[in-house]
């Protein structure tokens, strides 16, 4: 079974945004591979491009790029993760110590990475090419993490200038009741949170905007606020989706499953039973059916012990086991 071209969104959603350095460009990079299909993603935070490739397509350009591979998909596409995820992860470490990534620019907009290894002992080469992300996958993936961390930093800040104030009141209440500092050079200035305000952004701001910053580093703090900020994004969703399967199930009819009653020898028709041959005797089987149910009410009527119905056998068919594309 081949897999579908790209990353479910919830999954690629859960990946990091993490920082690399390609040819001297700075970028945030985002990663997913499959058993034999990728999902990359790339921004410079001027323009986020993509590329998304499933089995098939990886098997085309690896024959266009390697002549005389024949081998399935799943042969070499272990090697190639190997070789790219490092890369792409920002570690700065390779898998293979002959490897080697360059990115492009074209004039279209677009950019390629070409990469070079070694493969059972002959030259292996692989392209990327990422095209401009549409606008609803960048705000997916980028601009709502974002402007949510944001919010949740700014909520921290006003919490943290509450405990400030807090914390001076009840110093001055030490004070006022005799108590002094044994060492002089502890003491603190009283909070006041618009001088502070006006004095970070006025030390802070040129740092960050200056071009030595480097803007697009994303630290293991911030990617562990970005992973709870999608994570407890992501959990109404699958609520969502959990109830709305659950009624799928419970409203199947059930004339899906098979009558059984008649092999049991003995037992009682129940009113599952007389509802689907009601229902039977919609689709053209009326006679059959109203015979059916005066043989079943006669054999009710005789029969004195009724059958538990927990004891009847599953009438779900087991579900075949599907084989996949490359065994």
């Amino acid at each position: 079974m081949m897999e579908v071209s790209g990353a479910p969104a919830v999954v690629l959603l859960q990946r990091p945004w993490l920082p690399v350095s390609i040819s001297g460009c700075q970028l945030l990079a985002k990663i997913w591979f499959g058993d034999s299909a990728y999902h990359i993603l790339l921004t410079d935070m001027i323009c986020v491009w993509e590329e998304r490739m499933d089995s098939a397509a990886i098997q085309r350009r690896a024959q266009e790029l390697n002549r005389r591979l024949r081998a399935p998909v799943k042969a070499f596409f272990s090697h190639l993760c190997e070789v790219v995820q490092p890369c792409l992860s920002g570690s700065g470490e390779r898998a293979d110590g002959e490897a080697l990534i360059s990115l492009t620019r074209q004039d279209d907009g677009n950019i390629s990475m070409k990469l070079k290894s070694e493969l059972a002992g002959l030259p292996f080469y692989w392209e990327f090419h990422c095209t401009p992300a549409p606008v609803t996958l960048v705000c997916l993936q980028l601009v709502r993490p974002l402007l949510a961390m944001s919010h949740l930093l700014q909520r921290q800040v006003e919490q943290l200038g509450g405990l400030l104030v807090r914390k001076d009141a009840e110093i001055q209440d030490y004070r006022e009741n005799g108590a002094t500092l044994s060492r002089e050079r502890l003491q603190t200035d009283v909070f006041e949170e618009e001088t502070y305000r006006e004095d970070f952004m006025a030390k802070a701001l040129p740092l960050v905007c200056s071009e030595q910053q480097d803007a697009l580093g994303f630290d293991a703090d911030l990617q562990q606020l970005y992973a709870s900020v999608v994570a407890h994004g992501n959990a109404p969703a699958r609520k969502r989706k959990l109830s709305e399967e659950r009624p799928a199930e419970e409203d199947r009819p059930a004339a899906e499953e098979p009558d059984l009653t008649p092999s049991l020898g003995v037992g009682s028709v129940s009113s599952e039973t007389a509802e689907r041959d009601r229902k039977q005797s919609h689709n053209g089987q009326t006679d059959a059916a109203r015979a059916k149910m005066a043989d079943r009410a006669a054999v009710q009527q005789s029969l004195s012990v009724t059958s538990d119905p927990a004891e009847r056998p599953s009438s779900k068919p087991k579900k075949k086991k599907v084989v996949g594309l490359f065994r």
